[in-house]
This record gives structure tokens, C-alpha cells and sequence, in this order.
């Protein structure tokens, strides 16, 4: 997929990975639609700036009118605080589930026309290694995104005939705000050689979508996933 040209469209850019995406596209030289529930926090100078609540049809029909020249589709938006399933609350686990999953799912039946009608491009979904590993504290995120993986999977079968490259991104940990706050709350410590900046992973990202590969991973991913052969396990540093 060549990015040069491309014309963009990046959920939950105003802040993290979404906002390294949406700069890194602009240096790539596409043009972006930068989204996000609440633009005006948005900081990506040269983006075309959009509200877009990915839970919410209608938003998500809005952006479709606005954005019928997308070619490149790249679902970052998410909620990531969903707790533990068994003694969480429901209404975390539900709006989790519904970022994750449903949301992801609905922008792409939206927007599977749409990349179409432009020649096919490309979808790229950001998922976790937590899809392949139980987080205690947050099991709820762990299965929104094992489900987001099915779903990437599903999906990239299924717009293989119209010429839609499906992409999975799978990252260990990001080091963004969000993870380092999770990591105080849990009293994790981070070592600082398994966490990932954002920046350095929406190059990897966008570089993998470039030579076309259907699951871009990081070394901590590429662990999760070969360890996949055994038993089920928990995460742990």
C-alpha cells in the first residue's frame, strides 16, 4: 500500500499512538483526517480535524459523507479501562468491548465501500498482545481485543476479494500516558527495554503496511504469540 497519495483517516488521534499515526502519515506525504470524540484537543498541524464517536452510527455516517476519498483506514480508538470481568463494573466492560470491538467492526462496514470505490487500500486495526495474554486487573480489555483479533482476521478474509489489505497491529506495551498511569494504579514497574514509543511504532507500523504484511509485531508480540503452541498464560514482565 503506498502512503505517498494516500488519502487517510485516523480514529482517536488526539492523543498516543493516533497522534503519532496521523503526523507520521502527513511526513509519508497522505493527507489525514484526523478524528476524534472531542477535536479540538487534536494537535496535528496540516490534518483535516473531525468528530467521530466510533460507538455512535450516526458520527460514524457524518465522517462517511464527509471522507468518500479514504483509501487507508486506521482504527486506533479505543477504551482501555474495562477492569476485570468477574468483579468489574459491567458499564467499563460494556463501553471496553463496544470500542474495541463493535466499534472497530462498524467503521470498517462503513467504510469497506467506500475503500472499494477508491481501488481497495487498506484497513490497519491496532490490537495488543493482550489478545494473546490474561492481564489481571484489566481482563476485560484482554478479551475485547482477543475479539478484535477474530475480528481482523474475519474481516481481511472476507474484503480479500475487493483488493482491501487487512492489517493487524499487535504491540506489547506502548509507552504512552495511558500505560504508565494503568502501570502506577497496578504497581507495576515497567522495564524500560520492553516498552515501546509511540512514534517508533507507527513507523513500524506504516512501514509493514507499505510491504503489504497482514500482522506487524514487536519483539514482546512476537513472544505472545509463539508461546500461543502452549498452555494459556497470564502476563508478566
Amino acid at each position: 500500500m503506498q502512503l505517498q497519495g494516500a488519502t487517510a483517516l485516523v480514529t482517536g488521534t488526539n492523543r498516543g499512538l493516533g497522534h503519532h499515526f496521523a503526523a507520521e502519515l502527513l511526513r509519508r506525504g497522505a493527507k489525514v483526517y484526523a478524528t476524534a470524540r472531542r477535536p479540538e484537543l487534536i494537535d496535528v498541524p496540516g490534518a483535516e480535524l473531525v468528530t467521530l464517536d466510533i460507538t455512535d452510527q450516526a458520527s460514524i455516517d457524518a465522517v462517511a459523507e464527509l471522507a468518500g476519498d479514504v483509501d487507508v483506514l486506521i482504527n486506533n480508538a479505543a477504551d482501555t479501562h474495562g477492569g476485570n470481568l468477574v468483579t468489574g463494573d459491567m458499564a467499563a466492560i460494556r463501553s471496553t468491548m463496544d470500542t474495541n470491538y463493535y466499534g472497530t467492526l462498524a467503521m470498517i462496514r462503513t467504510f469497506a465501500p467506500i475503500l472499494a470505490r477508491n481501488g481497495g487500500g487498506a484497513i490497519l486495526n491496532v490490537l495488543s498482545a493482550a489478545a494473546w495474554l490474561a492481564v489481571d486487573g484489566n481482563t476485560a480489555y484482554a478479551a475485547a481485543k482477543s475479539a478484535e483479533w477474530g475480528l481482523t482476521n474475519g474481516v481481511r478474509a472476507e474484503l480479500a476479494e475487493q483488493g482491501t489489505l487487512v492489517t493487524a497491529l499487535i504491540p506489547g506495551l506502548i509507552g504512552t500516558q495511558t500505560l504508565f498511569d494503568f502501570a502506577e494504579q497496578a504497581g507495576l514497574t515497567l522495564p524500560a527495554d520492553v516498552v515501546i514509543d509511540p512514534g517508533d511504532l507507527a513507523r513500524l507500523a506504516l512501514d509493514g503496511l507499505e510491504a503489504g504484511e497482514v500482522e506487524i509485531l514487536d519483539p514482546f508480540s512476537l513472544d505472545a504469540k509463539a508461546a500461543l503452541t502452549g498452555p494459556p498464560r497470564a502476563f508478566s514482565l
